[in-house]
C-alpha cells in the first residue's frame, strides 16, 4: 500500500501520518511506502520501516500535480489549502491554492491513467462546512444546498463538484469530507478566521492570555483533531459505492456556543484558567463568522460509520491528553 499525503506538514497531516504509521496498515494491507508533500518538507516518521519520500512543493505550481500523480499512490489524502481568513484577504492566492491546485491534481490523475494505463486511486478530499451560507435551518441536513458566503467556502464548493464529476466519469474514486472546525488545534494561532475557537481553550490551558473576538452566544460546529484523523482514515477504507454520486459528506461533530466552550473549560480546568480569556470584539471576524453554519444533522455520515465527540468537555480533555501530557498550565 502506497499512500500520498498532500498537506502532510500541517497539523492534521502530521497527526494522520502518525496514526497511519502506528497502525501500519490501511484497507487490510500493509503500508510499505509513504509520500509526504507540502510547501515545506514534512518530518519523516522515525518509527516507519517502509520507504518514505518527503517533497517540498506547491500543488498549484506548474508540473507538481503531474509529478505526484506519476507516483501512482493507492490512496491520496488531499489536505492542502490556505485557511478561511487568508483566502478571504487574498482573493488570487485563495483561488490558486484551494481551487486550481485541486483541479490540477484531478486532471493529472486522469492523464496518468490515459498515459500509463488504468489508475483509479482513492482520493480523500478535505472540504469545509464553509460551503454553506446563511440563512440556515436549525440543523443543516444532508440535502441542504451550497451557497457559501466566503471565497474559501466557494473554492471548496467548486472542488466538491469537481470531485463528483471526476468520480462519476471513473477517473478517481473520490470521497470528500466537510470537516467541522477542528478544536482544539495545537501549536500557535494561524490565519483562520475560526482560530479563536481553539485559541480561547488552548492558550489558557497553557497559562497564556487569549482574545475572544466575538460574543459568547456565537454557535458553531466542532470536532477534535483525533476525530478528524478518524474521519480521513474511515473515508479511505469505506465502500465508496455507498455514497452514490454525492461524494462529499458533512462529518459528525458537536454544536456549541462560545459560552458553552468557556463553561466546559471552567468545568475541566477551573476559574483561574477561564480568567485568562479577554473580550476584544473584531468586526472583521464577527462578519465572517455570522455567515457560518452552526449545527448539522449528519445522519448520512453516521450511518456510514463516521464518529465524533458528543461533549465539549471530551474535546478539551482530548487536547490535554494528546498535547499537554495530561497537565494544565504553562
Amino acid at each position: 500500500m502506497h499512500i500520498l499525503i498532500i498537506g502532510a506538514a500541517g497539523m492534521v497531516g502530521r497527526k494522520l501520518t502518525a496514526a497511519l504509521v502506528k497502525s501500519g496498515q490501511l484497507r487490510g494491507q500493509a503500508i510499505s511506502r509513504l509520500t509526504l508533500a507540502d510547501v515545506i518538507a514534512a518530518d519523516k516518521p522515525a518509527d516507519f520501516t517502509g520507504a518514505v519520500e518527503t517533497l517540498a512543493t506547491d500543488l498549484s505550481a506548474p508540473g507538481t500535480a503531474v509529478t505526484l500523480a506519476a507516483k501512482r499512490a493507492d490512496v491520496i489524502f488531499h489536505l492542502a489549502a490556505i485557511v478561511s481568513g487568508e483566502a478571504e484577504a487574498d482573493f488570487d492566492k485563495g483561488y490558486r491554492i484551494n481551487m486550481d491546485g485541486t483541479r490540477y491534481l484531478l486532471e493529472a490523475i486522469r492523464q496518468e491513467g490515459i498515459k500509463a494505463g488504468p489508475y483509479l486511486p482513492r482520493l480523500v478530499f478535505t472540504s469545509s462546512i464553509g460551503v454553506f451560507g446563511a440563512p440556515f435551518p436549525e440543523a443543516i441536513a444532508d440535502d441542504f444546498f451550497l451557497t457559501p458566503l466566503t471565497s474559501y467556502g466557494t473554492q471548496k464548493a467548486i472542488c466538491e463538484l469537481l470531485l463528483n464529476d471526476y468520480s462519476r466519469k471513473g477517473f478517481v474514486d473520490g470521497v470528500g469530507i466537510r470537516l467541522p472546525t477542528i478544536t482544539v488545534r495545537p501549536g500557535k494561532p494561524n490565519l483562520a478566521a475560526s482560530g479563536f475557537f481553539s485559541n480561547i481553550l488552548r492558550e489558557p490551558l497553557a497559562g497564556l492570555e487569549a482574545v475572544l473576538p466575538v460574543s459568547k452566544d456565537v454557535r458553531h460546529w466542532f470536532a477534535s483533531p483525533r476525530a478528524a484523523v478518524g474521519f480521513l482514515i474511515h473515508a479511505a477504507e469505506m465502500d465508496s459505492s455507498a455514497l452514490g454520486w454525492r461524494r462529499t459528506l458533512s462529518a459528525p461533530g458537536l454544536s456549541a456556543t462560545v459560552g458553552e466552550e468557556i463553561e466546559a473549560l471552567r468545568r475541566v480546568a477551573g476559574d483561574k484558567v477561564v480568567s485568562l480569556i479577554r473580550d476584544e470584539p473584531n468586526p472583521t471576524i464577527i462578519k465572517i463568522v455570522d455567515g457560518w453554519p452552526r449545527n448539522f444533522d449528519t445522519k448520512r455520515a453516521r450511518a456510514l460509520g463516521f464518529k465524533a465527540e458528543s461533549t465539549m468537555d471530551e474535546i478539551i480533555k482530548i487536547h490535554i491528553e494528546d498535547e499537554l501530557g495530561g497537565k494544565i498550565g504553562g
